[in-house]
This record gives C-alpha cells, structure tokens and sequence, in this order.
C-alpha cells in the first residue's frame, strides 16, 4: 500500500505532537496548529481584521514557529458562505519558513510587504509557484513563503489576491506534475497552501474544484506514498467540503478519505470522519451511489475509542438517513449495508454516555426514521430485540423527566425518540393514519413472526407501566398509553394473558383514566376496550377492584356536570373571552407527536379527536361491557370495601366520646377495628388502592385518634383541653401497640409497615401535585415596580390593584404594576399605602413610624426581598450580607421544617407588630399574607392539568387584585396558629422527666386535627399526608414511646423487674416513607429555569418540605437546602450531584485565601470566622511557610479543626478530662472519650465565670465552622451525638434521648422514673400509708442506702437544688431528683452553650435552614459518610491513567492493599488522598474530582522501590510508583500516610 520512500518518507513525516526534529522550538499556541475539522481563529488574523498595517510598515515577527503548524482558520469563515469579495490585502506579515522538510526560508528584503505594493505580493508569490521549468529548490522556497503568508491572511482585510492562477498552480503541483515539481515535498507544501487559502477565503474553494483538484487528492489518498502528503489532503478535503459537498460526494471522496483511516494518528481521523460529515448533510438523490458503498465502513467507526470520531460519524449516519427519508428503496439499502446492528450495538454497549445529548436522541431518532419507512428495518430491530435496547434507555432516563409538553426539534431527548422508535414497531391499531400500506405490512410481520411481538412486549411493558404510575407528564404517558394499546391490540388472548400476568394492568388504566389530557384518555379507553373484548372474564372483576369502572363512571358524571365549561381541561378549546394565564401544551394534539416522519410543528394539522368523541367513547365503553347487571354480578370481590366501610363507620361514631367508660369501650372497638384492618392488610385476597382510599378509612382513622378534631372545620388551640389530650393520648398509645404489633416475624408484617406502603401506594396514585414549568424561559432585563423599581432578569406578574367597592377610606390606583414574582404581601403594601392612603394627616401623624420602622425594616431586608420568596426563597449568593443578622434571633427559635419558614414567620411578626393595613382578595378569595402572590396565582390555576406551561400569556396577562383596608388584624396569627400548637398547650400534663407527648412534633398536629402548612383539606392526598405524618413521628420515636409504655405498665403492676424496662425497638427504616413519585417531581421542578434563576417554587413544594420532609429523598432535600439556603446550586461541590453538572467544586463561586498557623489552629480558626464568616465566597487555607494551597489544605483545615474542638480540657464536652488549677494544658493533648458521640458537658448558673465565659466563645466558633462547612460543602471529622444534632435542629431533648449520649446514666434514670411513677400509682390506688410504698427497692437496697448526693451524677460541683430537708436520695424526692437530673442534662445545664452555638451558626447563614433533615441526615451532612470498599466499587470509582489500567499488576496490589487496611489506617489513606478522613455523602462516587491513580516517573535513574508515592490532594491525585511487590507497596505506602502528614509541599 504503502511506498517505501526511504529518505523522502522520513524527510517529509509530520510530527504532531512534537516541533521538527531537531528545532528546539516548544510547541506551537493553539492557534498555530495544523488545520482541523474544527475551525478555528488565528490571533494574527484577527489582529489584522482589528487593525490592518499600513502599507509600509514592518512584518511581525513569529519567532521560530513551524509553519507546518500554522492556519489562518477563522470562525466567521468556517460555514463555507464566500459571499464576501475576495481582494484582501496581503496576510499581517510573514513568519519564518517551514520546518518540515528541513528547507527553512525566511523572507527577507526582497519578498517583504515593505518592497511590494498593496495587493503585489501575493501576485508575486503566485507568479514563482506558478513559473513553467523551476526547481525543486525554487518551488519550495515560493510554495514556503506563500504558505507563510497564508497562514496570516484575512480574506476581509483588504487587497488582492489571484485565485485563479493560484488554483491552477497549486493543483499542478499537487498532482506532481512537471517533473522537478514532484517531489514529496513539493506536493506537500502545495497542498498545504490549498487548505490554508479555502480556510482563509472558502470561496477559493469553488476555483480548486474547476481545475480539477478533487481527483487529485482522492489519488493521493487511495495510493499513498507519503503519509504526511496524505494527511495534508485530508486536511484540504475538510475545508473543501464545507464549501463543495456534492462536487466531493461525485469525485469519490468518502471511499478515498475512508480508505485507509485505520492508519492515522487520533486527530487525522477526527478530520477525516468531518469531511465525510460536510459531504453528507444534504446528500441528493442522485449522489446515493457515492454514499451507500462506505456505509458499512461509516459503520464500522461507531465502534471507534475516539469518543469526537463516533461523534462525528454518528452525526454523519443521522444526516445520511435524513437525506434519504423520502426513498424507501434507500433506507432498506442502508440496513442491509449494517447501520442497524452497529447503532444497536453502540446503544447496547454503554455508547451513548460519551455522546452529546443531541447527537443521542438523533441516534435513537434515526432507528425510528428507518423503523417508520423501512420494513427491512423492522425486521432487523426486531432480530436483534430491539425492545430490550430500548428498555435499556427507558430505564437509564428518568421518564417522568420528559419534557412535558409536545416537544419540537429542539426539545427532543433520549425517551421521547425512544418511544417513537416503539410506536413506529409496533403498528397503530387505529386505521385513519396516513399510511395504511405500511401500517399493514408491518401488521403482517408480527402476526407472521409472533415471536417478535411477544419478546419485545416482555421487554418494554413493565417499564412502561412503571413509568405512567411514577407520575410521567401527559407526553409520556400518551406514548407508554398508545404503545400497549398496540401490543394489546396485535397480541392473541393467550399471549396477551401471559404478557401481563406480572403486571397489574388494572392500577395503571385506573392512573391513566386519572389524567386529564384527551388523548391519554381516549387511549386508556382504548386498552380496556381491547382487554374486554378478548379476557372479560379475566379482566372485569379487577377493573372492579381497582377502580377502573368507577373512573369511566365519574368521566362520564364530570361530562354531565360540565357540558358548558371546560373542567377537564379541554386543551383544543380553551376559553378566549376569560384569560387563562397558565397554558396546558400550546398545541396540545399528541396525535402525530410520535410519528417517524413529524413536521417541524404540528399547529397545521388536525387533531383526530373530535369535539365530543372521548365522552361518547366512554358511554361507548360504559354501556358495552360496564352494564348494571355485568357489574353487579361481580360486586362480590368488593367485600373488602364493604368492611371497611363497616370499620369507618364504628370509628366515626366513637370519634368524639371521650369520657372515662367510652374510652375504654373505644379502645376495645379501635383494637378490634384495627385487628380487622391488618386481617385485610394482610389477609390472602389484596386491598387494592382503590377499596384502601375509596372506603374512607384514612379520613376516618384520623379523625378518630384526633379526637374528632380532624373533621371540624373550625380549629382553634383554645379546645384542646387536658381532656381532649388525655383522650388523644390514649387512643394513640392503643394504636401505637398495635401499630408495631407483628402478624408473624419480622418488621415487613407489622401493621405499621403495611399501613404506610398502603399509605403510598394510594398518594402515588393521586396527582394532586403538578409540576409547573416555565416555557423557553431566558433571562431577559424587565423592570419590576414592586418592591422597588428595579431592572430585574426574572419575570414580573402584571397586576392592576383595584380599590373594594364598599371601600370608602381609601383612594383609587388603576395603573398595572410589574411585581417581581419574589415579592411579599407586605412589600407590596408599603407600596401601595402611599398611592391610596387619603389620611394624609394620620399618614404624617401615625403613618409615619410605622412607615419609618417597615421602611428600615425593608431596607434592611431588602436584598432578600428582592431576590428571595417569603415561602420558598432564602437570598441568593451574593446577597446575603451583614444585615443578615437582623433576622437570626426570630429564625433560630421557630420549629418549622420549610428552608423558608424563617422568612414566612418574620413577616408574620411583622405583620402583627405593625398590624396589616390592607387586605388583598383575589377572584373573591382572600389571600393569604403568609405565601407570596405570585404563589397565590399558581394556586388558583393548580387546577389547570396537572402538566401546567408558564408561557408567555402568563406573563402578559394582568391580574385584578382588589384591596380593602384591614379590619382583623388578628386573623394572620389565628390561621397560622397551628405554628405555635406545643407553646399553646404547654400547661397540660407535664411530666417530671421532661417528656411531654404534646411536644413531639408529630402529636401537635394529632392534637390540633391538622398539618401545619397551608395545603388545600379538601384535597383527597390531604388524609393520606396527615396520616404518614402521624405514622412517620411515630415510627422515629419509637424508643420513647415504646419506653414510656414500659414504665407505664411497671408503675400499675403489669411488670415487676427493672431489667424489663429495657425497650426493643422494631422500627422500620425511614425509606419506606420517601415517595418516589413526589421525589422526582421536586427533582423537575427544581431543574426548571425559572426556578433555577428566581429560587421561587410552587406552593405545594415548600409546604411538603415544611410539614413532611419525609416524603423527599435526602439527595433531593439536599439540592432543595443548597438552592434555597444560598440561592442556587451554584455552591453543589460534587456531593451527590450528577457529576458531569459540576466541574470543579465551587469554580463559579469567588475565593477568599486565609493564612493558618498549624500550631495555633483554634486562635486561626477564630480569625477567620471574624473576617470571614459573613463571606459568600469560598475560604481556601494555606499554611504558614508552605507551599500548598487549594482543596487540599482547605480540607485539611477542617480536618484539623474538628481534632482541636475534640480535645480534652476545654471545659466543652462530656466525659472530659477535669482541668486542674494551674495545669491548663496537662491534657491539652488528650481527646475526650466519647464513645456515643459528643454531647455539651453541663455547667451551672453558679460556675466561675471565666471559665465559662471561655467555653461560651469556643461553642460560638463552633457555630461558626459548623455553619461554614456546611456552606462550602467541607466535610469535619467530629463525632457529635445523636443527641446533639437534634439539639441543633431546635428539637427538645427528654430522659430517654440522654440514651443516645450516655445509656448508663439513662438507665439508671428510667428505673428510678419507674420506681417513682410505682410509688405515685400505689399512693393513688392504696393510700400513702400502705406498706407497699416502704417495700420499694432499687434492685434489692433501699434508696436510701444508696447514699447519693443532690448533685449531678459525674459532676459533683454541680449541686441540684432539693425540695425536701435531706441532701440525699430518698424514696420521697426520687422523681424531683430525675427531673433536675434530666433538666441539668439536657437543658438548663447546657442551654448558654448551645444559644452560643446557634449564634455562632446564624452569622454563616440561618440555623433553621437545616429543619428539612434529621439528625442522622444531618450528621451524612456535616461527616460524611463511611463507604464500604469492596473491589468492584473500588475499580468503578477510581479511574486509572497515565500508565496504568484497571488490569495493571501494582494498582491490583494497591487495591488489595486497601482493602486490607484497618479502620485507622483507612482514615489516614484518605487524609492522605483527599485531605479528609472521611468520604463526601455518596461516599467514593462523590468524590469531585474523581479519585485518580498515574504512575510516578522515576528521576535520576532511581529504583521504584526507593520512591515514596505522593499526591495532590487539591485534584484527589495519587502518583504511585510501580513497585516490585505488594509487601514492598503495602511499606511505601504505610510511611508514605503516616509520616506525610502535616505540610503541603511540592511533588
């Protein structure tokens, strides 16, 4: 193939990597390099385009540079459109020669722009290039200095250049022609000059291609002798081909080009594969020869390692198959030349991972094309089962993600081309589409090969069910509905059975009839059409069961209630009289959404359902298979429903009886009621979802343990009297026993487990929850009136104000106003009180300084106005400053969960303290003050789908709010009193040892009969939510209840031994309460830009996460916490988040470097904190006299710091070494032992003063790091208690969480409690004389002669006060002495502390933020977590590079040796690695950036074994060298992490 050219081939060989042998010179700025596919811009162009030299003036000089390495690419140019004149002034100067064949010319005097006129010198150049019998000599020295002047030249720049006689020129000399001119350097040179001037003048292009040059370089690259003059041609053909396409697709250059690609280095081939691209964008009809016959070696380069190669190939084959479309003929040649198998095979293989999105969907779209026009296709696809590639990308995708209107071109992805490739196999039942031919040719190859049919409906039907019932948007579902529709339709009876025996095809039809859009109905109706016709028997009782029969009913009901409005949503007739600002899917008709040939819009063609058809459809189906007598011959399977209506029925009757004998006759019904209801949980025959929520249970269930208090409509604190709560409590003690009670063995049987599943099986099945999305939102300046008048890039609500007609006191504002979507009520009223206020006297006299204190306020405030929801927006990055402050002392004390409750509640105050003067009604309905308006609006439109489209009509539409002045200012704090329910009925039933039920976040909301946020009670998912709140609180404090029961039955004789006090806790794992489907709509909602921009969610969002955080997955809290906390993601650092999202961790954010003195880290820390902790920006670390910076030592930092705060004698801890006078630092060096977790050691009101004012400081710059850790995503290495998070999260902490820290003193705690709650029943019972009180031991001693003193156990210093005569423990004052124990403990002993603390913590940024996790979130939060390192995750999670692989015989000893390493030296690799002990959350997959071993290069000829490995801990960058055998690495590698501690260096 190849000549042996001996010195002419290594004379003139490219190096591509490197300078020419021998030149010295380093390489060449990227804007110098060889000409590639992709265009570029050269600096000297661009200097010249900026400013031309004149004529005069000197050439600028290029240093040694190679002109192999040059071009004068430039981006305007890189489309091919030469439409510009092409006279252009000579290039900026000229360079120094070429390198490449070892002839360097400079030019000198006589070639320099200063001797030749404007516009004379390229005609020079051309005129010795193109002189008849030079030589060889004088030809190189001509073609070097025109390829010089090329490589600089800018077709704009002015002057002239001679194309023409340049391209006939050139093109001689590229075919070696004349003898002296054929040399190889000759020819390289010459073609060198043409790709320089088609870069710099496309236009030139069309001359080369006149005088014949296609043949030429397709000659020189079918036989090559010089590989070099090859590459060179390739290089021409890219820029050609821009310009040229068809010419080239005629002259043969896809076979040339593709010849022998296998030969050539990366970027040659990534050259190659674009010129063939260019050629084939518009391929004509008559050209498909020239492309058909290189198909299959096209094909072939899917299965490239070069991810830009399959790239461009891939685009290639998509263009290719979009040219052909109109030629059946053509496509089936296509598959027959392997396009299919090896697109599959691309697919199958994990191949689209390193594609661009577009280019993957294309891909998935080209199978469907084919599959659409080709039944050469299908057969194919089919053959190579299909349908488990595409259950392969359904399952990689997040369906419910899909874009939840009709997609256009540009919104196309990965599913919605994947179910069109499915609706393209599978023809439509329906007979009204355009090609019936092909429909039916199609229908003959699965009805002939029914194998295909039944293998792909086995592949793709359960992720298609799975999908629709995970909550997938309208467009989704309309493809999964349609696709079974088709396979149902197509497959026999048998078949059919079989196919979905495995799924439960009634609860999906029953979730599809719960849609709203037409479409998705029409196609349900479909389904069950089908299935009646052919398995009625099989079919008709669960369609019963699961509530089918009842959709098609209530469609048809909701028909006859709405004939003159459009409640279901009629997307094709909306309304024109009335606005509708929130728009379901502009065009909305999903009829051709999924067709292989879709128009680039659907607007122009007709929708198939006719007005009217979908409910004359389901009468249809109603009166054919739904009758009367059908129905009522099976109503025999709804004997479940029947019973548990019989159950609601007993426990609404009993609901509100609370006296002394009904509680005990009710709690004998709830036991046998409940009883029943697990038989049927748990019984053979299934509830189904539809009997769970349709009989009624939830409602009735919690309205019983509220006490009837869940149905009243009128709620108010002051009702829940000590009777009412000691009638709630016992019914939930009853219900909690027989809640953890268990049919059989293990925690998957217990009621409370199956109660909850049911529970979110049934909120999954409602979607009372829409996504809102904004339509092609982008940033564009508005000016926003309200709050103040501002340029703003979020959208603004239009609002026109109009004045109550019964109003009499103030005065008209009709003008429409731009609110910025952010904006409070109370915002909006400061300024709309100055335009209506006409008591312009009591404005001055009393107005003034409560217009005075709201506008400090709002001055104050007014960066988070601005840019943050009340409800849902915290300030964003950059906003948040020191007048941040102001709003810590009201964050930090409320108990809320919503990462914007702080903000909702501070209004409220205000509200309150200046007292409302306006009301605001919208549509007739009072707004609440509380959310924001531009939340009230979404609201009132949530009705609208549940797929809702902000679009531009929302945006332009005005919204009339009417305003009146406020007579009730009162009424904010008695809707929002449900927030303060634990304060209102502190004063009932407190018990001794610090636990009260009525504290428990959970059992207020129990008390008070509702949750406590703002969502609609009428709403079905609003019973389901109140009882998963009620079974989640009781599930997580399950250990205080279970150990409240046990002390309970030891005090009235039900238990006799101590030891039985001991509770077994049997709680089911907090998983079982996250909704997925809930879960992933947060997800969307987040990522919508809108959002991502104004942080401003809907209201369902921010109300779910303030009362039932649970439902969300920790990840999806995480991002919600990072967006609303510091106002975008912007601060993600690679925990948890898609990689690919983020590059380096922070990059966005500004960075602020502070120097730290190793020996001296507390007093660092504290200067830090000072200068620093109201920063937004990053702090990196670097220490004193070392080099190191980054992330490294920031982590280090941190590292550090959590070792210091741990050590003993700081007077912060339990279980610390006590500080001897005058010996401060006798255990500075020493740790606490903690083996629980740290927990604040109490100090007393009488401790000295100074000591403590110490440790008062050290519990502040706790706060501080803790805090600012948090917000930059660093992870501390401190063990705190469980005990201590919650403490954190503001929760109360009683006797039984001093388990979590200390289970001794616990212990001991509880059996006194027991002992005394014996004594005070029997005193009760008996009479204090009885002999039974005097008999009371303490495991067999009197309590008495347990001489304990009145002071703290552990801390005799600590003197508890005693209210009987004794200073010891008596019988008498045990529980007074359990409650001062446990009120020393856990609150009064440490409060002054952790108020430090929180002070601390809210300087970085809110404490209350944090409310959406739980304690042991919150420590996977602060420390990470510890990952398990089995070799699997190892290999997947640490790539390998420079030298080695995953096979490499030193990274398998590395891995091993990791494997092998006890917990402490597992912490130190780490360290060592990452600068952290411990693993990001998401453990070693989160680490960003990746975890990366190379091999170390040995210097000066050392051994490896000699070297230490080394790392750089800022990239997670560990360079190992190859050491002979793993007991030698295990040594290196030991030292190497215990002795490399404590200094940053270089490596």
């Amino acid at each position: 193939m190849m000549a042996s050219g001996g010195a002419p081939m290594d004379r003139c060989r490219k190096r591509p990597d490197s300078d020419p042998e021998g030149s010295g010179e380093p390489e060449p700025p990227a804007d110098k390099r060889p000409c590639t596919a992709e265009p570029s811009t050269s600096a000297a162009a661009a200097a010249a385009e900026a400013a031309p030299p004149p004529p005069g003036a000197p050439p600028a000089e290029h240093g040694g540079e190679d002109m192999d390495t040059s071009s004068s690419g430039r981006a305007g140019d890189a489309d091919g459109d030469g439409d510009a004149d092409g006279d252009g002034d000579d290039g900026d100067g000229d360079g120094d020669g070429d390198g490449d064949g070892g002839s360097s010319c400079e030019s000198d005097g006589g070639g320099s722009p200063r001797s030749c006129g404007r516009g004379g010198r390229f005609q020079r150049m051309v005129d010795a290039v193109a002189a008849e019998g030079a030589g060889e000599d004088a030809l190189l020295a001509a073609l070097t200095e025109l390829c010089e002047a090329l490589s600089f030249f800018a077709e704009d720049s002015g002057g002239y250049f001679p194309t023409d006689p340049a391209a006939q020129a050139l093109v001689r000399l590229a075919g070696g022609a004349d003898g002296a001119g054929a040399g190889p350097d000759v020819m390289l040179l010459a073609v060198r000059a043409i790709t320089y001037l088609c870069d710099a003048m496309p236009r030139a292009a069309d001359a080369f291609v006149r005088h014949g040059l296609l043949p030429v370089l397709c000659s020189k690259l079918l036989a090559i002798e010089y590989l070099d003059v090859a590459e060179q041609c390739l290089q021409a053909f890219e820029k050609i081909s821009r310009r040229q396409p068809t010419q080239c697709l005629q002259a043969g250059m896809i076979t040339a080009v593709l010849a022998y690609i296998d030969f050539f280095t990366a970027n040659i081939q990534r050259v190659a594969v674009s010129a063939v691209a260019n050629a084939c964008k518009k391929v004509p009809t008559d050209c498909s020869q020239y492309v058909m016959d290189s198909v299959q070696m096209l094909s072939n380069l899917l299965q490239s390692e070069d991810k830009i190669v399959v790239e461009k190939v891939a685009s290639c084959l998509i263009s290719i198959v979009d040219s052909f479309g109109s030629s059946v003929l053509l496509l089936d040649q296509l598959c027959h030349q392997g396009m299919v198998e090896k697109v599959l095979s691309l697919i199958n293989t994990g191949g689209l991972a390193a594609l661009s999105p577009l280019t993957c969907s294309n891909l998935i779209g080209l199978l469907a094309k084919l599959a659409g026009s080709s039944l050469v296709a299908v057969k194919f696809l089919f053959e190579l089962n299909v349908g488990s590639t595409i259950k392969g990308i359904l399952v990689a995708s997040d369906l419910s993600h899909g874009m939840p209107y009709l997609p256009l071109e540009k919104h196309n992805n990965q599913v919605n081309e994947a179910l069109r490739l499915a609706n393209q196999l599978i023809p439509s039942a329906a007979r009204d589409v355009e090609d019936t031919q092909m429909v039916l040719a199609k229908e003959k190859i699965i009805m002939d090969e029914p194998r295909f049919l039944c293998q792909f409906s086995r592949d793709i039907l359960p992720v298609l069910i799975k999908a629709v019932n995970s909550g997938a948007n309208s467009y989704i579902c309309y493809g999964c509905a349609s696709i079974v529709s088709n396979i149902c339709y197509f497959s026999k009876p048998e078949m059919l059975q079989e196919l979905l025996k495995e799924t439960n095809i009634s609860s999906f039809l029953a979730g599809l009839l719960s849609r709203k859009d037409h479409h998705v109905l029409i196609s349900s109706l479909k389904i069950i059409e089908i299935l009646m016709q052919k398995l009625p028997d099989a079919y008709l009782g669960s369609f019963i069961k699961e509530g089918v029969v009842y959709a098609v009913e209530a469609l048809l009901t909701q028909d006859d209630c709405s004939t003159s409005t459009h409640q279901l949503s009629d997307d094709t007739h909306q309304s024109e009289n009335q606005p509708q600002p929130i728009v379901r899917n502009k065009s909305t008709c999903f009829c051709y959404a999924f067709d292989s040939r879709r128009p680039e819009t659907v607007e122009t063609r007709t929708c198939r359902i006719g007005k009217g058809s979908l409910f004359a459809f389901a009468r249809h189906v109603k009166t054919t298979y739904f009758t009367t007598e059908v129905v009522s011959s099976e109503m025999g399977l709804t004997e479940i429903l029947q019973k548990l209506k019989t159950c609601c029925a007993v426990l609404n009757e009993t609901a509100d009886k609370s006296s002394g004998q009904d509680n005990i006759q009710s709690e004998e019904h709830l036991s046998t009621i409940l009883s029943e209801v697990m038989m049927e949980l748990h019984g053979g025959e299934t509830m189904t979802t539809f009997e769970f929520l349709e009989s009624g249970l939830v409602k009735s269930l919690s309205n019983y343990l509220s006490n009837g208090k869940y149905l009243q409509v009128e709620e108010s604190l002051k009702d829940c009297s000590t009777d009412h709560m000691l009638a709630v409590l016992k019914r939930f003690q009853s219900f909690a026993r027989m809640s953890f009670s268990n049919m059989d063995q293990g925690c998957g049987d217990m009621l409370l487990t199956l109660l909850v599943r049911k529970l979110q099986n049934a909120l999954t099945s409602l979607d009372n929850f829409p996504v809102i999305m904004s339509d092609n939102f982008k940033p564009r300046s508005n000016i926003s009136d309200i709050p103040t008048r501002h340029s703003t890039i979020i959208p603004c609500i239009r609002v026109r104000f109009k004045k109550d007609e019964a109003e009499t006191n103030l005065s008209c504002y009709d003008t429409v106003v731009n609110v910025e979507i952010s904006s409070s009520f109370q915002a909006i009223e400061e300024f709309l009180w100055s335009k209506v206020n006409t008591d312009t006297n009591n404005q001055k006299a009393e107005g003034s300084p409560d217009h005075t204190a709201s506008e400090s306020t709002y001055a104050e405030d007014d960066p988070q106005e601005r840019d943050s929801t009340p409800e849902s927006s915290p300030p964003p990055e950059g906003l948040i400053g020191e007048s941040q402050t102001s709003s810590i002392e009201p964050c930090t004390r409320q108990g809320t969960s919503s990462s914007g409750q702080a903000e909702r509640n501070t209004l409220i105050s205000s509200d309150s303290a200046v007292k409302p003067k306006l009301i605001f009604i919208y549509k007739g309905k009072e707004l609440d003050r509380s959310i924001t308006l531009y939340q009230s609006i979404l609201q009132d439109q949530i009705n609208a789908g549940s797929d809702i489209i902000l679009g531009m009509q929302f945006w332009r539409s005005v919204h009339d709010i009417t305003f009146r002045t406020a007579v009730s200012p009162e009424t904010p704090e008695t809707s929002d009193s449900s927030k303060h329910a634990p304060t209102a009925v502190a004063s009932t039933n407190d018990s001794a040892t610090g636990f009260t039920w009525k504290k428990l976040p959970f059992f207020s909301s129990l008390l008070l009969g509702k949750l406590p946020c703002k969502l609609d009670r009428s709403s079905p998912s609003y019973d389901i939510l109140f009882m998963l709140k009620i079974l989640e609180g009781l599930n997580r404090y399950s250990f205080h209840l279970i150990s409240e029961e046990r002390n309970y039955a030891f005090a009235n004789g039900r238990l006799t031994n101590l030891d039985d006090l001991k509770a077994v806790v049997s709680s089911i794992s907090h998983q079982e309460f996250v909704s997925a489907k809930l879960t992933d709509k947060l997800e969307q909602q987040m990522r919508d830009p809108l959002v991502i921009r104004s942080c401003c969610l809907p209201l369902w969002c921010t109300e779910l996460l303030s009362a039932c955080p649970f439902l969300f997955s920790y990840e999806a809290r995480w991002k919600y916490f990072q967006s609303m906390s510091f106002g975008s993601l912007t601060r993600q650092q690679g925990h948890m988040m898609d990689p690919n999202s983020v590059t380096e961790r922070g990059s966005s954010l500004s960075r602020k470097k502070f120097k730290v003195d190793r020996d001296n880290i507390l007093v660092s820390a504290a200067k830090m904190m000072k200068s620093h902790a109201r920063s937004n920006a990053l702090l990196e670390v670097e220490y004193k006299e070392e080099v190191g910076t980054g992330l490294g030592p920031t982590m280090e930092f941190y590292t550090l710091i959590s070792h210091e705060f741990q050590k003993s004698g700081l007077g912060m801890w339990r279980g610390e070494f006590p500080v001897e006078a005058g010996n401060d630092n006798a255990h500075g060096l020493r740790f606490v032992v903690a083996p629980n977790g740290l927990f604040p050691r109490p100090w007393s009101r009488s401790a000295d003063c100074a000591s403590f004012s110490e440790v008062n400081k050290r519990f502040h710059l706790l706060g501080q790091v803790v805090a600012k850790a948090v917000k930059d995503s660093r992870i501390l290495d401190i063990p705190f208690s469980k005990a201590f998070y919650k403490l954190i999260l503001g929760q109360e902490l009683n006797m039984y969480d001093i388990h979590s820290f200390d289970p001794e003193l616990a212990t001991a705690l509880m059996e006194f409690q027991a002992l005394a709650c014996r004594r005070k029943y029997v005193e009760s019972n008996s009479g204090s004389d009885c002999q039974i009180i005097s008999d009371l031991s303490y495991r067999g001693s009197r309590i008495e002669d347990l001489a304990i003193d009145f002071a703290l156990p552990g801390y005799p210093e600590y003197l508890l006060s005693s209210g009987s005569t004794s200073d010891n423990l008596s019988v008498e004052n045990l529980e007074e002495y359990v409650h001062q124990v446990v009120e020393a403990t856990v609150k009064s002993g440490i409060a002054r502390q952790m108020e430090a603390f929180k002070l601390g913590f809210n300087e970085v940024f809110p404490l209350n933020k944090l409310q959406v996790f739980s304690e042991d979130e919150l420590e996977r939060l602060l420390c990470g977590e510890q990952d398990t390192w089995d070799f699997e995750k190892l290999v997947d999670h640490i790539k390998f590079d420079h030298g080695y692989t995953s096979s490499s015989s030193p990274v398998i000893n590395l891995l091993e040796i990791i494997q092998e390493f006890e917990c402490d030296q597992r912490r130190a690799f780490l360290q060592f690695i990452t600068g952290s002990p411990r693993l990001p959350p998401g453990g070693l997959a989160a680490l960003n950036p990746k975890f990366t071993v190379v091999r170390k290069k040995q210097h000066n000829n050392n051994e490896a074994d000699d070297d230490l490995p080394s790392v750089m801990t800022c990239a997670n960058y560990l360079k190992l060298p190859p050491y002979s055998s793993k007991e030698r690495m295990r040594e290196k590698l030991i030292y190497a992490i215990t002795e490399g501690q404590g200094s940053f260096h270089l490596s």
